[in-house]
């Protein structure tokens, strides 16, 4: 990624992250600014009394109405007990700038700033007046810590300070050393007196001289300037002042900090290749802004569709990583204020966006990066039980749609999005999603099935049996984030049994069975959940030949709306399938082409991650590709990150949003490989766009990394090598099947004549 100009605005600046800090390089040609964030700086602190105190009590009063049908008046009831009652949720805030301003007068030439994915680091340079500066600025994983390194060919002056427009935080020098101190405290979405306390230390190394001022360091006469970023803040009670002291002791030099950076990145980045064709020479030769413009306006540029994907895995990386404190939140470990100081939080969404936060982890070959979002389901776990039991009587754990860096499990605060009572099976099925690619026993054994089974035991305790029909039916719930038109005329959103809780709760129950018998445990509850998956009701196809969101066949309220939840049957679920289920398979695709055709279609970034997945599943590729291509030109900016639409979701300017990069990538990866568990599937959806090319270091269900060549729209050959722990498969090409059983680290080849 390249541009030949400096970034002016957030969505031109360049990312660079180590999973717990990090910033947005904007490059100037007067200075060096980094809009540093932090996974911890939370506004906000836990709660004890999320929970409405009247839930439990009017709980089975609002089912009797729903089994009554009488839609309006369990509405009603549950609107005024239900919804959580949060009395500082918090948010994710922005930290200060980083500025280095340079002293130098006279024209500009030569100007260039780039992103190199395979080293993550954003270089820059440019000439001034006679001088020639080169920058870099990289954030490692290996130190913990953010690097900025500014270089001239001749002694400069240079200003060191923090921006003044972020938390409230004072600034001062500590031999040659900015230490701001600070508050994450705002006061839209908390009360504004609690949140994390928060530390930034600058420390500043050159080859010229410090002088000290009241809130910045001045350099003069230097050739290099390197200002060493560390962040520390109380989340979970440790101490800013000592962990960012911590971070920037004994550090090694920088060009030893920066290989070591580059090793580390590229241990990961490295793993998979992906060549979709080349594209025009004189379009390569582009800046990055520019070949989005031609692409937004029809223009062919594989390579840059390539880099995109390519994109989605760095930023993964850069967000989310093993040791992270915190998992990607809806902007990922990135912060433009916007999602915070609006309507929305910066928060952890339960019910689409955390999951495509990771969509990319598994099947592009990051495991490793899935790891933070494990403690979170840890937190909600431990919290969930609390409100399982306040809110309804019931044992087990439960969560709903948000979550903060507290584990907040109660319902969000409104209806119609807050009740998505099954979120805590959608995140858990990541769980399970790390154990099919990695097949490890002991983590299945000591982390997955815990948490799924104590889910489960929830979900036994909670289902109420119609008594007409002898179903198993959930609610009150939402169909995220829908609304039905009931039979009075009435909008409505909670229902008994709607088609997304039957999904998740479906999945749930299988996945426990399963995973009870491959560790050879809890027999009396393998037959429990059995006899209760047998009286789960089925998917049905509506009026419109459309796949039932509800359990009645009611009307959409709003037929345009963004969130198609009950399409998790489809992806990442496999309970529809073209092959298996061809007639739900079909209904499921026509609630996508409803939605399309209705006037005002909210059609964002993450519903078109969703739309790439959903077609890849359906093997669909043309038509995935078309959504591949929105997704670059309509709902991803000049520095490629994806945006939440203006004018959709209550916000009236675009908004910065992780999912759309994570999920467009892991959704594209489906169009290659897709994998159950026990058959993997070669080239399903290729879209005939890409007719030539390849991609290695795919990952597979069952322990397999996949390597993968095709040419006019075919298969060439494929190379499948198992993990040191895998599973027998059979492999689809077309309409063959191939038995596959190797050993650790053995490969097979498929080619096309096989």
């Amino acid at each position: 990624m390249w541009y030949d100009a400096p970034a002016e605005r957030w969505f031109e600046a360049l990312p660079v992250g180590n999973g717990n800090v990090g910033g947005m390089v904007f490059s100037g040609n007067h200075a060096e600014r980094v809009r540093l964030s932090a996974a911890t700086a939370w506004s906000g602190a836990p709660g004890d009394s999320d929970v409405s105190s009247t839930a439990l009590k009017y709980l089975p009063q609002i089912r009797r109405l729903l089994l009554s049908g009488e839609y309006a008046e369990a509405q009603a009831l549950a609107d005024q007990h239900l919804p959580g009652r949060p009395s500082s949720f918090g948010t994710n805030v922005p930290l200060p700038e980083l500025v280095v301003e340079h002293r130098a007068d006279g024209e500009i030439s030569g100007y260039e700033r780039s992103l190199e994915l395979d080293d993550a680091i954003v270089r820059s340079r440019f000439v001034k007046g006679g001088v020639s500066f080169e920058r870099e600025v990289f954030a490692t994983n290996v130190a913990g810590v953010l690097v900025a390194q500014i270089r001239s060919s001749a002694p400069v002056q240079h200003t060191v300070g923090f921006s003044a427009d972020a938390i409230p935080a004072e600034v001062t020098v500590e031999g040659e050393t900015l230490v701001l101190r600070g508050h994450a405290y705002e006061s839209l979405h908390s009360n504004g007196m609690v949140g994390s306390t928060v530390e930034i230390h600058a420390k500043v190394l050159t080859d010229g001289d410090v002088e000290a001022g009241e809130d910045k360091l001045t350099v003069n006469g230097a050739t290099t300037v390197t200002a060493i970023v560390a962040v520390g803040t109380d989340w979970r009670g440790t101490d800013p002042t000592a962990q960012a002291r911590a971070l920037l002791e004994d550090l090694p030099a920088y060009d030893v900090l920066k290989q070591e950076h580059r090793e580390d990145h590229a241990a990961l980045m490295g793993r998979v290749g992906v060549d979709l064709g080349s594209s025009d020479p004189a379009v390569r030769e582009l800046p990055t802004d520019e070949r989005r413009e031609l692409f937004a306006k029809g223009g062919e540029d594989p390579e840059l569709v390539a880099l995109y994907f390519q994109y989605g895995r760095y930023l993964t990386i850069a967000g989310s990583r093993a040791n992270s404190p915190l998992p990607l939140a809806l902007q990922g470990l990135w912060n433009d204020g916007r999602a915070s100081g609006g309507p929305w939080t910066n928060d952890f969404h339960l019910d689409i966006n955390t999951q495509q936060n990771y969509w990319a982890a598994e099947i592009t070959n990051l495991g490793e990066c899935h790891q933070p979002l494990f403690g979170l389901i840890d937190g909600l776990r431990a919290s969930g039980s609390k409100t399982a039991a306040e809110m309804y009587g019931a044992p087990g754990w439960v969560s709903h749609t948000v979550s903060n860096a507290w584990s907040y499990t109660a319902p969000g605060w409104g209806l119609g999005w807050g009740l998505h009572v099954t979120s805590g099976i959608w995140i858990s099925l990541q769980l399970w999603e790390h154990f099919e690619y990695h097949r490890d026993l002991t983590f299945l054994a000591d982390r997955a099935y815990p948490v799924l089974k104590d889910a489960a035991q929830f979900f036994l305790a909670y289902l109420t049996e119609n008594p007409d029909t002898g179903y198993l039916l959930s609610g009150p719930s939402d169909s995220p984030e829908n609304w039905y038109v009931a039979p009075s005329g009435d909008k409505c959103s909670i229902s008994l049994g709607n088609t997304t809780d039957r999904v998740l709760i479906e999945a749930l129950f299988r996945i426990c069975s399963e995973s009870s018998e491959l560790l050879g445990i809890d027999e009396d509850f393998r037959a429990q959940l059995a006899a209760a998956r047998a009286k789960l009701p089925p998917f049905q196809i509506g009026k419109h030949g459309q796949l039932q969101e509800w359990l009645h066949d009611f009307d959409e309220a709003e037929p345009n709306h963004r969130h198609t939840s009950h399409l998790i049957a489809l992806y990442p679920e496999r309970q529809i399938t073209p092959r298996t289920t061809p007639e739900l398979a079909r209904a499921a695709e026509v609630i996508i082409e409803r939605r399309q055709r209705v006037d005002g279609w909210e059609q964002t970034e993450w519903v078109e991650a969703n739309l790439i997945a959903f077609y890849a599943r359906l093997q669909k590729g043309d038509l995935a590709v078309q959504h591949v291509r929105q997704l670059i030109a309509d709902a991803s900016e000049d520095n490629l990150l994806s945006y939440s639409v203006a004018g959709i979701a209550g916000v009236d300017e675009n908004i910065y949003a992780f999912d759309g990069n994570s999920g467009g990538t892991g959704a594209m990866a489906e169009l290659f490989v897709q994998s159950t568990g026990t058959e993997i599937e070669l080239l399903p959806a290729l879209p005939a766009a890409w007719p030539t090319g390849s991609i290695t270091g795919l990952r597979a269900r069952g322990g397999y990394t996949v390597d993968l060549t095709w040419a006019d729209g075919q298969l060439v050959s494929a190379d499948l090598t198992a993990a040191a722990t895998s599973a027998p498969q059979q492999v689809r090409v077309g309409d063959q099947l191939i038995d596959l059983d190797l050993g650790p680290g053995e490969t097979a080849r498929i080619s096309a004549h096989r």
